[in-house]
């Protein structure tokens, strides 16, 4: 009877131990997703900075480079015909921080579209991918912002996800009638074409 009550203090003991066990391991997995999602975000924004850094120096470059040929061949440059063939320079579409789940799931997504040209965007259509760890994605959702301003920026709240540890946005079109701008992901561009964007031609 001793023998079997020493078994079951043994067991006792045992049991909280692998109970204290697991919650520390827990905690330190919670700590470590956390740490990982803030160095995700740290990354993020540096390469936005970057990015937004090298299409500053792009456009500085190129303008510079219009108003040379402005000044050689005595001819105006049309700002619309310029924003058509420079537009990825100008027309950006990001994300907001967000929250991810412990166990996955995405909250708190804002979807941004900035505008640098001079003319008002109509409609910018994107999508949202929610993607696993393992780069699966686990759905795709469709957002339409209207009215750019020029020079200004916007945004619309994303759907939260259930699952899902990162999202991955991408332009599917941009519309601005002010620019005769229409382009879309699945437009092929016309290689002999000198400006293939143009909606309408001019009349």
């Amino acid at each position: 009877m001793k023998r079997n009550t020493g078994y079951i203090v043994i067991i006792i003991f045992l049991g909280i131990f692998f109970v204290i066990s697991f919650s520390r391991q827990q905690k330190r997995v919670k700590q470590v997703l956390s740490e990982n999602e803030r160095l995700f975000n740290e990354n993020r924004h540096l390469k936005q900075s970057l990015d937004l850094s090298s299409s500053t120096a792009q456009q500085i470059a190129d303008r510079a480079e219009v108003r040379q040929r402005e000044g050689s061949q005595g001819q105006f440059v049309d700002p619309r015909i310029y924003y058509r063939k420079n537009w990825k320079q100008f027309i950006a579409v990001t994300n907001s921080d967000y929250k991810t789940g412990f166990l996955g799931g995405i909250k708190n997504l804002d979807v941004i579209v900035k505008n640098q040209t001079e003319f008002v965007i109509d409609n910018v259509v994107v999508s949202v991918e929610y993607q696993r760890g393992n780069g699966d994605v686990f759905k795709t959702e469709q957002y339409t912002i209207s009215d750019i301003g020029a020079k200004g920026t916007k945004s619309v709240r994303a759907a939260d996800s259930r699952k899902g540890q990162k999202v991955v946005i991408k332009l599917i079109s941009v519309t601005s009638q002010s620019m005769n701008f229409c382009w879309a992901v699945n437009k092929v561009a016309d290689p002999v074409n000198p400006d293939p964007y143009k909606c309408t031609p001019d009349k």
